[in-house]
């Protein structure tokens, strides 16, 4: 990977120019990490049930809320 810097007046790196292809190659990598994170994450959480009408409940009370904040604006 061939990096150019931008400096400042006192020669302090304050960017960097990538190709294309380095940069996309390193948003890849960077998405690839974070999906990896996520998966960790979601692995080591405790599962948790509850019944189905009570996930209903909690729906429709969120959908009323956002229904009355949005008429208030």
């Amino acid at each position: 990977m061939k990096t150019q810097f931008i400096t400042d007046d006192k020669g302090n790196k304050v960017g960097v120019i990538l190709s294309i292809k380095d940069y996309e190659k390193l948003m890849d990598e960077l998405d690839e990490a974070h999906t990896v994170r996520m998966y960790d994450k979601a692995k080591a959480e405790k599962l948790t049930f509850r019944p189905f009408e009570d996930a209903l409940k909690e729906i429709e009370q969120k959908r009323a809320k956002s229904r009355v904040s949005t008429a208030n604006q």
